[in-house]
Order: structure tokens, then C-alpha cells, then sequence
């Protein structure tokens, strides 16, 4: 049986299932192992991590009179919050920022199937430009900020036309390609966000270029130690940790991006408690562009598949992130964000009432839990069935979605394939 702990409680002998935080914020590779070292239990609780679950089927239990919250309980309590945020206007966000204006060059909304295949081409585009940016940071060069810009132009250009495609898109990453590919989903979120926020345009494209260039830092960082697919030692971890103020350092030699930017760089690992990197800013000590960047950044990490983990499904992520918010992210940040995301974001394995199971094509018109999906299993027969679009959110659909699967449990090798329309390379 799960049971969510207070880390106090964690004792030698408990199998760890997940930790209630990023993986991002303590230096154990793995997330599902039998503790039977002290010095690992004395390594966690040295964290910022605050919150546990353990399998007491796997590992030794709590005892009886211990404050614990079973599975159920806290799906339950996120299911209510997804359903009550599903029913906000996006003017809840108002307070925030600027109304918009419209935009100078508007941007004729295209098919998700037509933006795919644009953003494929952006996305090749641009992972090669940073490339070239993270090597010329290597050798000390200031940032190219107009050739960055322009990228920003391309990505923000894709989003406008169609929010979801390149956003999921760049989620589908290779390991080797995994910094680079990074901040081009991390660009591509930041302006999704700052437009669900009710940023200005100008605003917009500051937001995508931060996350174009939040972890740039990184290149001061070996890729073997990046990628490396074990536990880090302390002093590796403490190493990685450095790369927000590297980053910071050579922007600010460059002297062509804007403070905002900078700062965004700096600061996107601060948390709303006080117990991130590397300032331990707090609450209203950490910018609005810094908190946007905190949790785009978090968002592609857990989604995209290391060396050391297999990523997170979409909507599984977006469930674990809702436990994190208030301490790790500003709450009507992450709102925002799960608005412009959908609850079920594109790519996400979901069983409908139905009995069949379907993936996510795009985000539905009027409501997060009603998305256009691609029916094509039929769990009662454990078959293939022929597969049919099916819009939620349509007048007269009587099916609906029931719970999201863990595409791990059914390995299905074509599920990318399904809502993308081609094939991914891993």
C-alpha cells in the first residue's frame, strides 16, 4: 500500500516509492529503492524535500497513530482542485499583468496537424542554434541576443498559431539532445504562459528568450556529469547547482539581454518557501518571471525522458507538480499554466468511461477536461481497435474521460507516434 509520510518519519528499512518534490531537489538518480543505509536516510533529510511515499508491501510501515495520506486521498483532493480551476476565467489572472493588446501581425490559427510538422522544422532549426550558443558560451564568447531573438520570433510565432504543438513536441527529446532541446521547450512554455498571464507581446517574447537561455550555465558543466546516469556525490551536485549564477555571469559579460532575462537565469530554482538556489529568495523576493521559469523549467524535466529516468506522462506530471505548489511554485502561476497546458495535455494516455483507452490530440474549446482525443484500444478485449478522433467536448458525445494510465503499464511503442503523425527517434 502507498502512504504519504513527513520525512521525519522515514526510517531505514521503508521502501521509497517517490519523493513529494522535484527529482531536481536532492541527489538520489532513482526514486523507488529499499533505504538500507543510514547515511542515504541522513542525505535526504539534509534536503529541502518534505514529504515522502513509501509501499509499506515492499518496506516496513509507520506505526499505527502516524499521520499518513493514502493515494486515493490525495488524487481525490487534486481531482477537486483541477475541477474547480477548470471552471476559473482566465481574468482570475488579471491582477498579474497588463491586458495584451492585439497583436501588430496577427497569426491565422493552423491545424495541430499542419503546426506538427512547422514546428519539427523549428524545432531542427533551433536545436542547432543552440548548439552553436552553448558552444560559443563554452569558449567564452558573449550570447548572439539578436540570433536568439530571432529564434524566440519563430518559437513565439508557433505558439501563436497553435498553442500545444511545438510545446509537446519539444517533450520528445533524445538524451544527447536533452540541454538544447530543453531550453527550446522552456522557451516555447514561457511564452505560452505569459500569454494564459495576459502579458504584453513585448513581454512575451522577454519570457520566451529567458527560457532560451535560462540554462545556459550549463555550459560550464561537463556533459558526462550532466548526463550521468547514476547518483551524484554531494560535490557533483553542489557543482550542477552552480549553473544559474554561470549563467547569470555570462549574460551579464554579454550585456545585450534585458534584466528580466537575467534574472530569470538566476533565479528559476528559487522556491516560493525560501528553500531553493541560489539566493533561498521567498515568496515575493522571487520575480514573476523567475517563478513563470520555475515552473516551466520543472515541467519539461520531469516530462522528458534521461539518462537516469524515464519522463513523467503529461498529466501524471501536472498532478504531481499540483502537490508542490505554495511550497516549490507560486499557485496562481501554476493555475495559469495548467490552464494553457489543459489537465490533460497533449500525448497523455487517458482510459475513457467508455472501457477504451485514447491519447490526447489537442486541448478542447471550452473545457480543460474535455480534450479531442485519438481513441484506439478497447480494454475489454485487450485488442487494437480502428482508430477515431472523438471530440470530448462535442455537443451530444456521451463518453468521457475516466482516470489517466501510465503509459509505462501498457508500453505501447507508437504512442508518440499517434498524436504526432510521424516517428520519434529516441
Amino acid at each position: 500500500m502507498l502512504k504519504r509520510i513527513q520525512i521525519q518519519d522515514l526510517v531505514v528499512g521503508m521502501y521509497v516509492q517517490e519523493f513529494c518534490g522535484s527529482w531536481m531537489d536532492h541527489p538520489f538518480w532513482r526514486a523507488s529503492f529499499i533505504l538500507t543505509e543510514h547515511a542515504d536516510l541522513e542525505r535526504i533529510l539534509s534536503t529541502s524535500i518534505s514529504e515522502v511515499w513509501i509501499d509499506t508491501d515492499r518496506g516496513r510501515d509507520v506505526p499505527t497513530n502516524t499521520f499518513t495520506l493514502s493515494r486515493e486521498e490525495v488524487d481525490a483532493q487534486i481531482s477537486t482542485d483541477f475541477s474547480e480551476l477548470a471552471a476559473e476565467h482566465a481574468s482570475d489572472m488579471a491582477q498579474l499583468a497588463e491586458t495584451p493588446p492585439p497583436f501588430r501581425n496577427p497569426r491565422a490559427p493552423t491545424s495541430t496537424e499542419d503546426e506538427l510538422r512547422a514546428a519539427a522544422a523549428i524545432c531542427h532549426k533551433t536545436r542547432a542554434a543552440v548548439l552553436s550558443m552553448f558552444h560559443e558560451a563554452r569558449m567564452g564568447r558573449a550570447v548572439d541576443a539578436a540570433g536568439a531573438q530571432s529564434l524566440v520570433e519563430d518559437i513565439s510565432d508557433s505558439v501563436s498559431r497553435n498553442p500545444g504543438a511545438l510545446i509537446n513536441l519539444a517533450r520528445l527529446k533524445t538524451a544527447d539532445d536533452y540541454t538544447y532541446m530543453h531550453s527550446v521547450a522552456v522557451c516555447a512554455l514561457m511564452v505560452a504562459l505569459a500569454r494564459q498571464l495576459g502579458l504584453s507581446e513585448a513581454h512575451q517574447r522577454s519570457a520566451g528568450l529567458a527560457g532560451l537561455l535560462h540554462d545556459l550555465g550549463k555550459a560550464s558543466i561537463a556533459n558526462d556529469l550532466l548526463n550521468k546516469p547514476g547518483k551524484l556525490t554531494d560535490q557533483e551536485f553542489t557543482l550542477v547547482r552552480h549553473h544559474p549564477e554561470a549563467g547569470f555571469q555570462a549574460l551579464k559579460h554579454g550585456g545585450q539581454v534585458s534584466a528580466a532575462v537575467m534574472d530569470a537565469c538566476l533565479h528559476h530554482h528559487e522556491k516560493m518557501d525560501g528553500t531553493g538556489y541560489p539566493h533561498r529568495l521567498a515568496g515575493e523576493q522571487i520575480s514573476l518571471i523567475a517563478r513563470m521559469a520555475a515552473v516551466c523549467d520543472v515541467y519539461d524535466a520531469v516530462t522528458s525522458d534521461r539518462p537516469y529516468k524515464k519522463g513523467w506522462d503529461p498529466s501524471e506530471s501536472l498532478r504531481r507538480m499540483s502537490e508542490w505548489t505554495g511550497g516549490h511554485f507560486d499557485a496562481r502561476v501554476f493555475q495559469a499554466f495548467v490552464k494553457c497546458m489543459g489537465i490533460y495535455p497533449m500525448g497523455s494516455l487517458v482510459q475513457l468511461a467508455s472501457g477504451r483507452l485514447a491519447v490526447v490530440m489537442e486541448q478542447g474549446k471550452k473545457s480543460l477536461v474535455n480534450p479531442k482525443v485519438k481513441v484506439f484500444f478497447s480494454i475489454r478485449t485487450g485488442m487494437r481497435i480502428t482508430p477515431l478522433i472523438v471530440d470530448l467536448g462535442a455537443p451530444g458525445t456521451t463518453d468521457s474521460i475516466a482516470r489517466r494510465e501510465d503509459p509505462a503499464k501498457w508500453n505501447f511503442p507508437d504512442l508518440d507516434e499517434m498524436w504526432t503523425g510521424f516517428v520519434h527517434k529516441a
